[in-house]
């Protein structure tokens, strides 16, 4: 049996929905991977973002926080940088513990200060205070405007270029398994966060970009419900194809990973998390693709797999981003720092393995929304709850004074989220609790104490 700490890998992707994974119930055939890893690993049936947008997601990842509030990461919108002093961020507190730590792939929480070439940030060198703890970098803050779809490149931790062709997630996948052989020759754990662009929009190209032949291989394929109910609306039919595309990549590539772990001795005492930042609703409820409330921006796949996750494990407690740090942590033997927000789920998996009940777990997700609008929402087995705050009420800093009651949806009856009972009569009680609920959840994230109105019936 391995006597060392296990190691601990993140195969972290870029807006994609929980239901791209058969293991989910998705139907386009396109993650036999994913799906062994988690008949063999732990599935969580309910995980969500808490953050549906690239860089706050980041940085609660990063730092155990939520963004936005007295306690947050200050990370409430893309182009807020981390900050350079912050002591308790996953790379520090695994590499305090004698691991060695790896970045690869999509940043995104840099800004230049004072930059007198407009974007330059997308695309300088990070400043390695500005790395989070990480030792070793394989990265670029904007991964698509340093790279392209056939074309990976980033920079090392001397800012040299590294660059791989061929298809981008599979250039990515490269560089990681010629990490892992390099690690294989040491005796120090190594802690590796692996952040991909796909199957994240290309943004200068205005689309999404899966491996060549995408549309045609993906043109027949399933579609889900909440999209499919609305033929003309936002740019599903066109983009799908593609976005399957990227998913598939992904998938095969999370098969080499694991293959190559098996071959270099590795798969018994390492750890491997696979989830993504945030989902993807195609601009059928705002004009862009995933700030919103709805399951699908923040539902995403979480699958675990290595020592204390083995079995075909299913958790159906609801889970969230910040949970992930705190669950590599105690994982590897480590504890989490006070400052994290999240908790450990391995109390939920070892109940779910022995057929036991759930240990005392939280009934709720809370979900800041930022960026394009600022919003909160409660996310319950049944209810998804939403309020929005007007642009007067904002405090350039994530929060706001007033939220509006927006958007209230029975997830038993209406899974696809199609009616909005905001302004249902009968359920004013409801309403009444979740918002109660709600307002816990802001102040216990030290956001300040804001009026929240009531939808009129």
């Amino acid at each position: 049996m391995p006597t060392q700490r296990p190691n601990v890998i993140v195969f972290f992707t870029d807006q994609q929905r929980w239901d791209t994974a058969g293991c989910y119930g998705g139907l386009a055939g396109i993650t036999p991977h994913l799906d062994a890893m988690a008949a063999r690993g732990t599935r969580l049936e309910h995980s969500f973002t808490v953050q549906p947008v690239c860089g706050p997601a980041r940085s609660c990842f990063q730092t155990g926080r939520y963004a936005a509030g007295a306690k947050g990461t200050g990370c409430w919108r893309n182009g807020i940088p981390l900050r350079e002093d912050e002591p308790d961020t996953l790379a520090r507190t695994f590499a305090a513990a004698g691991y060695r730590t790896c970045y690869m792939g999509k940043w995104h929480l840099w800004h230049e200060p004072d930059d007198a070439q407009p974007r330059r940030w997308h695309t300088a060198p990070i400043p390695e205070a500005a790395r989070a703890g990480y030792q070793d970098w394989y990265a670029a803050n904007i991964l698509e405007f340093y790279s392209e779809p056939y074309g990976f490149r980033v920079q090392d931790a001397h800012g040299v270029d590294v660059r791989r062709g061929g298809y981008r997630v599979d250039a990515q996948t490269d560089v990681m398994l010629e990490y892992l052989r390099d690690s294989a020759r040491h005796h120090q754990p190594f802690f590796l966060f692996n952040s991909y662009l796909e199957p994240h929009h290309q943004n200068k190209m205005y689309r999404f970009y899966g491996p060549e032949g995408s549309r045609e291989r993906f043109k027949d394929a399933w579609i889900p419900e909440d999209l499919r109910a609305h033929p003309g609306k936002g740019d599903w039919e066109k983009e799908w194809p593609d976005y399957l595309g990227c998913c598939a990549s992904l998938d095969e590539n999370l098969g080499r990973l694991n293959a190559t772990l098996e071959n270099l001795g590795l798969a018994e005492n390492t750890i491997v998390l696979f989830t993504s930042d945030h989902g993807c609703h195609f601009r059928l409820r705002n004009s862009e693709y995933k700030r919103s409330c709805h399951e699908a921006s923040i539902h995403v796949p979480t699958v675990l797999q290595g020592p204390g996750f083995e079995g075909g494990v299913v958790v159906k407690e609801l889970v969230n981003l910040l949970d992930w740090p705190a669950t590599l942590l105690d994982a590897a033997g480590l504890k989490a720092p006070a400052s994290y927000q999240g908790r450990s789920v391995a109390p939920l998996v070892q109940a779910a393995r022995a057929g036991k009940p759930a240990p005392d777990w939280p009934d709720d997700v809370y979900v800041q929304i930022s960026e394009s609008h600022i919003g909160r929402a409660l996310r319950t087995k049944k209810w998804k709850y939403a309020l929005g705050a007007p642009k007067a009420a904002e405090d350039g800093m994530g929060c706001a004074s007033r939220y509006e009651e927006q958007n209230l949806y029975d997830l038993e009856k209406d899974p696809h989220e199609q009616r909005n009972l905001i302004q249902e009569p009968s359920l004013a009680g409801v309403r009444d609790e979740l918002r109660k609920r709600l307002r816990e959840r802001m102040e216990a994230c030290g956001e300040p104490r804001a009026e929240l109105v009531p939808a009129q019936a």
